[in-house]
């Protein structure tokens, strides 16, 4: 997950690492349990137990890996909520790209509208001055 060309603080390599082992742990915890769940829906020879009994076993088994399936899949899903968080509060570069970006195209923007009322103000200038010249040439004043 880390970089090589980026040094991370103590702090943050540590963090990645629990990352890092609790994605091990969640997938080696589905792949355990699923791989039970398979092993326990072969047909076995008679036991001690009546088939009744051990087909209530069996259930309950499965239930149990597919809850513990559940409950690893969910803390992936908190994994993959912690580490959109880290990266987002913790990817400054990205961050200030995103910055940079939107503050050119604000300035941009700016010269835009400035330019345009600009060209208004030249605009009316222009017209207030044929206005003014039609009004002290008439004979109406």
């Amino acid at each position: 997950m880390s970089q090589p060309s980026r040094i991370l603080p103590q702090s943050k390599e540590n963090l990645l690492k629990s990352y890092t082992k609790r994605l091990k742990d969640d997938v080696k915890s589905i792949l355990d349990n699923f791989t039970e769940i398979i092993k326990s829906s072969k047909v076995e020879e008679e036991k001690q137990v009546s088939r009744l009994t051990q087909s209530a076993q069996d259930q309950y088994e499965v239930n149990v890996r597919a809850a513990n399936i559940v409950r690893a899949g969910e803390s992936l899903l908190k994994l993959v909520s912690d580490m959109k968080e880290f990266l987002m509060l913790n990817d400054f570069p990205s961050v200030n790209a995103t910055i940079s970006e939107r503050s050119s195209t604000l300035q941009d923007m700016t010269n835009q509208t400035d330019q345009q009322l600009l060209n208004l103000k030249q605009e009316l200038a222009l017209n207030l001055y044929e206005l003014e010249q039609s009004y002290y040439s008439s004979s109406y004043r």
